[in-house]
């Protein structure tokens, strides 16, 4: 009785070591899998009367979406070749005629374009009612909000952000999302059925956006060969892709004969003639994608 009453008091003492002992271990630490940085995507989508060229550029400092601006008009594939780009976008609007810029530029906190410098837009009688309104319209920004990089579509008199820095900017209009704003931008008047971009009609046009992550999405749409030049897309139903995409804040950039694109060494233009060729337009300015 007293060696069965040895072995448990032994096996007892034992256990209680390997508690103690099993106590003492470090506790395994899981692993998390980093997932890599996301590349920049382009897509294509074909609708019954247009094609949207759809570039994302995802939320990190790896690349970068700034404006650029010419002295004198180029196109989309000159700028690429200049800024060495993954990607250009037709930008901000001008007047063919003087080739000065009627859209909001700043580069590296440095303002490069006024509209208010270009005198067939300040003189221009019929426009005069609406330049308040003209020179306060959207633009894509830029900001550096300490080591951080954030995307935003404000209008040109709104200020920048608490603890951020104004770095580029580009204007055009209206903004898509999260409401239309023809009107509020001067782009229409409903009193004089006034409808400067022809929203309600199917044309090319070029719209930049940024989702609730701070991606950016540029987009180009084109007028389709086979529909002919009555084709493209209208403001509105702009406003219903960009939202379809994941955007929240979406603003358009000038469209028409304008809307090109540069994507890894291929080029597409977004207006098409009677005869359904691609129309090739030289630029002002341009939003420029680059890798850091």
């Amino acid at each position: 009785m007293r060696k069965i009453w040895l072995l448990g008091l032994t096996l007892a003492s034992f256990g209680t070591a390997l508690w103690f002992n099993m106590r003492s271990l470090p506790t395994p630490i899981p692993t998390v899998a980093v997932s890599p940085p996301k590349p920049i995507r382009y897509e294509q989508r074909n609708f019954p009367e247009s094609i949207a060229n759809i570039v994302f550029v995802p939320a990190n400092r790896r690349f970068l979406v700034t404006p650029a601006l010419s002295e004198k008009v180029g196109t989309v594939e000159e700028f690429a070749e200049k800024y060495e780009a993954i990607a250009i976008f037709n930008a901000g609007f001008f007047d063919p005629a003087n080739q000065k810029t009627t859209s909001y530029v700043i580069i590296q906190g440095k303002l490069v374009a006024d509209p208010k410098q270009n005198d067939r837009l300040v003189n221009n009688p019929n426009l005069k009612p609406y330049l308040g309104k003209i020179f306060n319209r959207a633009e894509f920004r830029r900001y550096e909000c300490g080591q951080n990089i954030k995307y935003d579509i404000a209008l040109h008199n709104e200020s920048t952000p608490a603890d951020c820095q104004l770095v580029d900017s580009i204007g055009a209009g209206p903004r898509l999302l999260p409401k239309l704003t023809l009107v509020e931008e001067a782009f229409a008047d409903n009193a004089s059925k006034r409808d400067a971009l022809g929203s309600s009609q199917r044309n090319a046009r070029t719209a930049v956006g940024i989702t609730d992550d701070g991606s950016v999405v540029l987009v180009m749409v084109a007028q389709k060969p086979s529909v002919g030049a009555n084709s493209g897309i209208s403001l509105p139903a702009l406003a219903d892709l960009m939202k379809n995409l994941g955007v929240k804040k979406a603003m358009n950039l000038d469209g028409g004969s304008s809307s090109s694109l540069y994507y890894k060494g291929k080029t597409f233009y977004g207006k098409i003639d009677l005869q359904g060729n691609s129309i090739k337009r030289p630029v002002k300015s341009v939003l420029v994608v680059q890798e850091k």
